[in-house]
């Protein structure tokens, strides 16, 4: 069940391939995720010695947070992934020029997770063309709906 969505990461990069991994949060960032509380417009993951991170990923607290920690919304959140999942990201990133884009929030089995994408950037007029499928499929079910009338 999808939690939260980056469609900003769709219309900037094509995606190439996606993976998914855990994410270690604090007891009251579930709790915010539970009520809908986070944004992925922003944020990134990159690799630092070897492990994974999400960066910018806004999580806003609950007012009924517990007083006696302080929440931290944009705080580096640590992605769980398997050791040769982390090498084969590493290798693309580097040498291949790939970035990796956070692309959802979802539930597995109780669980939050969060789905990575490798990604390569589009062009201003891949973006634009992008723009304009997406206008035309628009169009082409809007003619569908009144047909069916």
């Amino acid at each position: 069940m999808t939690i939260v969505d980056n469609k900003k990461a769709f219309f900037d990069y094509f995606i190439e391939e996606r993976f998914e991994a855990g994410i270690v949060l604090q007891g009251w960032e579930v709790k915010a995720i539970r009520t809908g509380r986070v944004q992925l417009k922003e944020a990134y993951v990159i690799v630092k010695n070897g492990e994974v991170f999400l960066f910018g990923a806004h999580i806003s607290p609950l007012p009924t947070a517990s007083t006696h920690i302080s929440p931290d919304p944009v705080r580096t959140r640590k992605l769980l992934l398997h050791a040769e999942q982390i090498n084969k990201l590493i290798g693309k990133v580097e040498r291949a020029g790939y970035t990796m884009v956070p692309l959802n929030l979802h539930y597995q089995k109780g669980r939050v997770k969060c789905e990575i994408g490798l990604a390569k950037g589009k062009k201003q007029h891949d973006k634009r063309d992008t723009t304009r499928e997406r206008d035309v499929q628009r169009e082409i079910q809007r003619a569908m709906k009144t047909h069916r009338r």
